[in-house]
């Protein structure tokens, strides 16, 4: 397996992008609290229907993370995990977003992740924190950093 901690990295790093997807949206298109928002939003939506290149969309090329993971090998992960799971949902909840002067921002969010798989019981699910950075690029706010951890335990 390409990966050691394949299954629990692979759901962390889905769980980052679908984290993205959340939260409704609203406000005006100049609004960059509610364009996160829809960002998070879009995000989900493209994680449950394990659209793998809509998640990319959101990432930048230069897009590293403590773990030492770059965008290429977040795009193997999502592969892997999305061809092992029949089905994903998510609970997404931003608990903060700090914005930057509105072209970076901080954002903290809560995210329950279920997926249902071929496994013996076939339903694995979990809760995470995550913390994501994100710069706006012209028009597009691209994921450039995350960190994450389960609830309740340590955020790296």
């Amino acid at each position: 397996m390409p990966y050691p901690e394949s299954i629990r990295d692979t759901v962390r790093l889905l769980i980052i992008s679908a984290a993205l997807v959340v939260t409704g949206c609203g406000g005006s298109a100049t609004d960059p609290e509610a364009e996160l928002r829809a960002w998070v939003s879009d995000a989900e939506e493209a994680a449950e229907s394990k659209d793998r290149g809509a998640l990319l969309d959101k990432i930048a090329t230069s897009y590293t993370d403590a773990r030492g993971h770059d965008r290429d090998e977040l795009n193997n992960m999502f592969r892997f995990y999305m061809l092992r799971q029949q089905s994903i949902a998510l609970l997404t909840k931003i608990d903060e977003i700090e914005l930057l002067d509105g072209t970076a921002a901080d954002m903290s969010l809560t995210v329950a992740m279920a997926g249902t798989g071929a496994g013996s019981i076939g339903l694995n699910a979990d809760a995470y924190h995550i913390e994501l950075e994100l710069e706006k690029d012209g028009d597009d706010w691209l994921l450039i950093g995350a960190r994450w951890g389960e609830v309740g335990g340590t955020v790296r």
